[in-house]
């Protein structure tokens, strides 16, 4: 099976500037996830989405399968990133003028993930027919327990449940994404936009995997916890 890698990084950001640029441990957030995905045999090329014209300038000079500007039209915060996703498809089969049939897609934000994760969700996604797969983890907060919503000024838990639950492990377990790995069937990508179907997987990663870099503080607890990953 062929399989794309896409790894997409916008310039823009509103909650930390220019996040997917931002140097750590001595290297440019995005490039944590590039090698990542280098070290995975199974993967038949990578394509890296850009609106960043002053990284294209400095990436050139590397040696990496394909790096294309992204349209200002797929570069706005309104823009999700399954279009963005479905445009490097389609780029990336013009261009080595092949047809993939698993589109995966690499969060530079969520550099924590480790190469089994990525190899696990690939084997998964090949047994077992699907539309796409998605990967989270256990929810810190719970919308049935502690999680709650304010409708003109009436504070109430966010989900009903049939019981009254008044500890939290007695409440459904619920998982938050962590934006970390995405995997589509080829023919899907291209027509839907849906993330949820009957068919979608979903695999698990562990709390010290799956911090998704959002701000600054986000940003301090990957550094460490990669600072620290590195004395083991």
């Amino acid at each position: 099976m062929n399989v794309l890698c896409t790894i997409c990084a916008r310039e823009g950001s509103k909650g930390l500037r220019k996040k997917n640029f931002l140097k750590l441990n001595g290297i440019e957030l995005i490039w944590h996830t590039y090698h990542q995905a280098k070290k995975v045999k199974s993967i038949s090329k990578i394509v890296i989405s850009t609106d960043s014209k002053s990284f294209i300038k400095k990436a050139k000079s590397k040696n990496i399968d394909i790096l294309f500007k992204r349209p200002k039209s797929l570069s706005v915060s309104t823009v999700g990133k399954v279009p963005v996703i479905r445009h490097a498809l389609k780029k990336a089969e013009n261009f080595y003028k092949q047809k993939f049939d698993i589109v995966m897609d690499l969060d530079v934000s969520s550099p924590l993930r480790n190469i089994q994760d990525i190899k696990n969700c690939l084997d998964i996604f090949k047994k077992k027919k699907s539309t796409n797969l998605i990967t989270g983890t256990k929810a810190r907060k719970n919308p049935y327990f502690n999680m709650i919503e304010i409708n003109k000024n009436i504070v109430k838990i966010s989900k009903k449940y049939s019981k009254n639950i008044i500890r939290r492990q007695h409440a459904p377990k619920v998982y938050e994404m962590n934006a970390s790995i995405y995997l589509w069937d080829r023919d899907y990508l291209l027509k839907n936009n849906k993330l949820f179907t009957k068919t979608t997987l979903f695999y698990e990663m562990p709390y010290e995997r799956s911090i998704d870099i959002d701000s600054y503080n986000d940003f301090k607890i990957v550094k460490l916890l990669m600072n620290n990953a590195k004395k083991k």
